[in-house]
């Protein structure tokens, strides 16, 4: 994807995991040469209501679900096992096409 891209990091309470995946997220664009338009952390909750101001949302797991809406509006919606793989991360990003 060639426009810069908003990405947004979830966790349950916005504190920690979503930190972690933010800094992850950060140093695979890095990697890759990609300049993100947005990066942003925080709850699930917050991340619920704002998910379609942004075009990618990462998440554990066992909140993908509850990003169904923004998935069928559109959002890439992605799934993290180990919020703190900077190759999973990656991989991810490569499977939906957010990077070569």
């Amino acid at each position: 994807m060639k426009t810069p891209l908003k990405f947004i990091a979830c966790c349950a309470n916005g504190v920690g995991s979503s930190l972690i995946m933010q800094i992850t997220m950060k140093k695979v664009l890095d990697r890759v040469g990609l300049t993100p338009a947005k990066i942003h952390h925080c709850s699930v909750s917050e991340g619920k209501e704002q998910a379609l101001q942004y075009d990618v949302v990462f998440t554990a797991t066992q909140f993908v679900d509850l990003f169904e809406d923004a998935a069928k509006n559109g959002v890439i919606v992605i799934a993290l096992q180990n919020l703190m793989s900077t190759d999973e991360l990656e991989e991810k990003m490569r499977a939906h096409g957010i990077i070569d």
